[in-house]
């Protein structure tokens, strides 16, 4: 039996996400590892199960959203792991097949778009890559997505607004994996179109927002609703504050990882790790206004807040680098629910 209203207390918000929402994520998530098992190329196979294995735990944040509209609760859990996956296995295949190609990032990631736009056609994902067979894996994906959009409600008045961060995402994905030596000029040109219209935000900022999908999540939740509410004011609380500080808090515990392995982290771009720990405060306050002024769900976004601090905060990796264990300290400035959450991410990482 599913609860009238998850939002009542933290305690009950919590109750609904480890026992009606989680379960149904690990048995989505459990359904594109089988399929995922089964794809005929290698390489494809290798990574997508990788991408399951290891970055599940998106997937299961993502799916808080469920949580706000118990209802609809099957379908958003269904939409948001597959279209999580999409993005995680995208992901994989930009970043581990030692590839730098901009046209083949960018058919790969026709696939989001798609997935997001109920009737589009499928299109030739692995033009680039000779020979790539994934049974079918990716379109499945594609149309699930496409079939869990058609369910909901209000999905029209919140599509332009899905595919806006959809296709940043994907602009993205193909700027931040091309070589080395282009990335930064290419970033900062993407960028210099959208300067005016988000004043004070650098340009790496922008940049880890987009790789946010936060925001198309929350857009989901409102479009359970037959007249979705407050539609631009909630993508302008989602970017760049929100989605800004989920992925800047993802890069700040990358940070020694990545310097080992080579990899570009959007935390390195400022000059003092002083100014980085000053801006994740900025982004973290921000954040917290913008959720306390949404009109719809409002508490949910501020428990997303409250929560992103408290999952990349526990992560062990937040303990062990003396450039990430000062912004631990925001955590004390959000209050017992924050330190609730902590706690409940700390059960989490043992039972996931």
């Amino acid at each position: 039996m599913q609860p009238t209203s998850a939002l009542n207390s933290l305690p009950q918000f919590l109750y609904s996400l480890f026992r009606h929402v989680l379960p149904r994520t690990r048995r989505e998530l459990a359904r594109w590892t089988a399929a995922a098992q089964a794809i005929p190329d290698p390489q494809l196979r290798q990574q997508a199960l990788a991408s399951l294995q290891h970055k599940r735990f998106h997937a299961d944040g993502g799916c808080v959203y469920a949580a706000g509209a118990p209802a609809a609760m099957d379908t958003l859990v269904e939409l948001i792991v597959a279209l999580q996956t999409i993005s995680d296995y995208l992901d994989n295949l930009c970043d581990r097949c030692g590839r730098v190609q901009a046209a083949d990032f960018a058919c790969l990631h026709q696939a989001m778009c798609d997935a997001v736009t109920p009737g589009a056609p499928l299109h030739a994902y692995y033009q680039w890559r000779t020979g790539a067979d994934d049974g079918g894996y990716l379109a499945a994906l594609v149309r699930t997505c496409q079939a869990c959009v058609s369910r909901l409600p209000g999905y029209a008045g919140v599509q332009p607004h899905v595919l806006w961060l959809v296709e940043r995402y994907c602009e993205l994905q193909v700027h931040k994996h091309v070589d080395p030596l282009f990335r930064a000029q290419r970033l900062q040109r993407w960028w210099s179109a959208y300067a005016d219209r988000y004043p004070g935000v650098h340009w790496w900022e922008f940049a880890a927002a987009s790789g946010s999908t936060l925001g198309v999540f929350a857009l989901f939740l409102a479009a359970t609703e037959d007249v979705p509410r407050h539609t631009g004011q909630l993508l302008a609380s989602y970017f760049p504050w929100i989605c800004g500080l989920h992925i800047l808090l993802d890069y700040l515990i990358d940070l020694e990882e990545d310097a080992q392995a080579g990899d570009f982290n959007f935390i390195r771009c400022y000059p003092s790790p002083a100014h980085a720990q000053q801006r994740l405060r900025w982004f973290a306050e921000q954040s917290w206004r913008q959720a306390n002024t949404l009109l719809a769900n409002h508490r949910l976004h501020r428990e997303v807040v409250r929560g992103l601090l408290a999952m990349y905060l526990s992560d062990h990796k937040a303990s062990q680098q003396r450039d990430v264990r000062p912004v631990r300290q925001l955590l004390w400035r959000f209050g017992p629910a924050a330190w609730t959450y902590y706690a409940a991410c700390q059960v989490y990482r043992c039972i996931r």
